[in-house]
């Protein structure tokens, strides 16, 4: 059997990297240079105390380690993938991309102004993106990115869940704002794709597949998931955050606009990996069966 030589197409790769940019900016851009979003922001923040309090301390505690397993985890993986596999350049890669994206987070911490004062009661300091997101979401895709084609859409799936259950988990307990982890995610996504696109390049020897359905990991069931979870979590957040979004006879909360946060990180958690899971395992070079 062989594997039909088809370079991917380097612009896919490449837009994906400008959406990223694009949202990131836009991120900014509504959750911290207008009120609509500082509010929205802002309350959700204020929110979780009510939602940590009926998760009982313990949760907390456990959802509070949760950022730096991921990388403990992820460096088992990888190690092994590594060992096990030999493909050490796309471990390397993979590792660059992951200290890239945090080192990125860091930065812009660092750089973007702090929060401007458009009259909502908040902490100027900025916050944008998460850190602890970041390393678990690049965590996250450092494993997507070495598995093979097949483990792809399972390591996708699996691994998403995970880091959005950190994203929120930093929600929970008070260390940052949705918006803080939709950046974090799609700073992750930024320098994903590039190195994915070296990956498929450089990892002739593995990187092929027979295409969805050749192994339970490998089943369309990851990304059509992966769809209707980030999909409807952007339909639930429309639906809790619409009527006490600020001017509407509702406007006081008590806990809607947290689930409206954590419906925000869902939709945008799951609809990267979605998308990159598409990308990725169209793009991958597929194994020609013998004919009968």
């Amino acid at each position: 059997m062989s594997a039909r030589q088809a370079a991917p197409h380097a612009v896919l790769f490449w837009l994906g990297a400008v959406a990223s940019v694009l949202g990131l900016v836009a991120c900014y851009l509504f959750f911290v240079g207008t009120t609509t979003g500082q509010f929205i922001d802002e309350s959700a923040l204020a929110e979780a105390p009510r939602v940590q309090a009926v998760i009982g301390t313990p949760v907390a505690q456990f959802l509070d380690a949760l950022p730096a397993t991921s990388a403990v985890i992820a460096a088992v993986v990888v190690l092994f993938v590594t060992l096990a596999r030999r493909r050490w350049k796309a471990a390397g890669i993979a590792l660059a991309a992951m200290a890239a994206a945090n080192v990125s987070t860091q930065l812009l911490k660092t750089a973007l102004p702090d929060r401007p004062d458009v009259g909502v009661a908040t902490l100027m300091l900025n916050s944008l993106p998460s850190g602890h997101s970041t390393l678990a979401a690049s965590a996250a895709a450092a494993v997507f990115l070495v598995v093979s084609p097949r483990w792809r859409p399972a390591a996708a799936f699996l691994g998403g869940s995970y880091a959005i259950a950190c994203g929120v988990s930093t929600l929970v307990n008070q260390w940052h704002r949705p918006s803080d982890v939709v950046a974090a995610f799609l700073v992750v996504a930024l320098w994903t794709l590039p190195a994915a696109l070296v990956i498929m390049r450089t990892g002739s020897q593995w990187n092929v597949w027979a295409g969805y359905g050749e192994h339970w990991a490998a089943s369309r069931w990851w990304p059509v998931l992966g769809l209707l979870l980030g999909a409807g979590a952007a339909g639930v957040g429309c639906l809790v955050l619409a009527p006490v979004l600020p001017g509407t006879a509702a406007a006081s909360s008590v806990v809607n606009y947290f689930w409206a946060g954590v419906a925000l990180i869902m939709a945008c958690g799951y609809l990267l990996t979605m998308a990159g899971t598409l990308l990725l395992g169209g793009q991958a070079r597929r194994r020609q069966l013998p004919t009968r």
